[in-house]
């Protein structure tokens, strides 16, 4: 339904129709349908906030919500930024989305043990949304692998959540990792990552000619 309903949306989105009232409650249903569906249409997402910015009796709490817990499942992307920039300071102390703006200050900081276990005392919320637990960890992974060589087996799988030997395997395969041995894993060798640049500096003697004269 989300792929069927991502051409008739960005339709509503073109030129001044974009902000029209009466397309709002068609873009919250979308908003439902990437939760329940495990999509993702950042661009639609924003024109609902900025809709909510300009007609402030249509605010909806739990879209709002949803549309954060979203932009959260596309890190280290910047759209958890854009979509706060949509919302005023009191709208974002306000609960629930305070609890948002927090896992997401806990996630920039990676602070990842943390966080899983801010989730679990928000599970009403975060269980609305189809696949975010492990669009969380492809970003834990994404972390790991810029950050580490070898981790601790089990510091891996407590910043995965606490997972259990089967689905930190499967994380282990998803990303190329190896298992050196029954308490680490290899991750890569940070070394590759460091990339030397030759610079050379080429001036042309017509440059310096009228320096040079002048100096004589």
């Amino acid at each position: 339904m989300a792929e069927a309903m991502r051409q008739t949306v960005a339709e509503m989105l073109k030129g001044i129709e974009r902000y029209n009232p009466e397309h709002l409650a068609t873009l919250e249903k979308y908003v439902e349908i990437q939760s329940r569906e495990n999509a993702y249409d950042l661009e639609a997402n924003l024109a609902v906030l900025k809709m909510y910015q300009l007609i402030p009796q249509n605010f909806n709490m739990d879209i709002t919500c949803q549309i954060l817990l979203k932009a959260l499942t596309n890190l280290p992307h910047t759209d958890f930024v854009l979509c706060k920039c949509l919302l005023n300071e009191r709208k974002m102390q306000e609960s629930p989305i305070n609890q948002i703006m927090y896992l997401g200050d806990i996630l920039e900081q990676c602070d990842f043990q943390h966080f899983w276990d801010r989730v679990l005392s928000m599970s009403d919320l975060c269980d609305k949304i189809v696949g975010f637990q492990d669009s969380i960890r492809k970003f834990v992974c994404h972390v790991v692998g810029i950050t580490f060589q070898t981790i601790d087996r089990n510091l891996l799988a407590q910043l995965l959540g606490g997972v259990d030997d089967t689905t930190l395997r499967h994380w282990v395969k998803k990303y190329g990792w190896k298992e050196e041995s029954k308490s680490i894993i290899f991750i890569a060798s940070q070394d590759e990552n460091i990339k030397t640049k030759n610079i050379t500096e080429k001036i042309d003697f017509e440059n310096v000619a009228g320096l040079m004269a002048a100096c004589l």
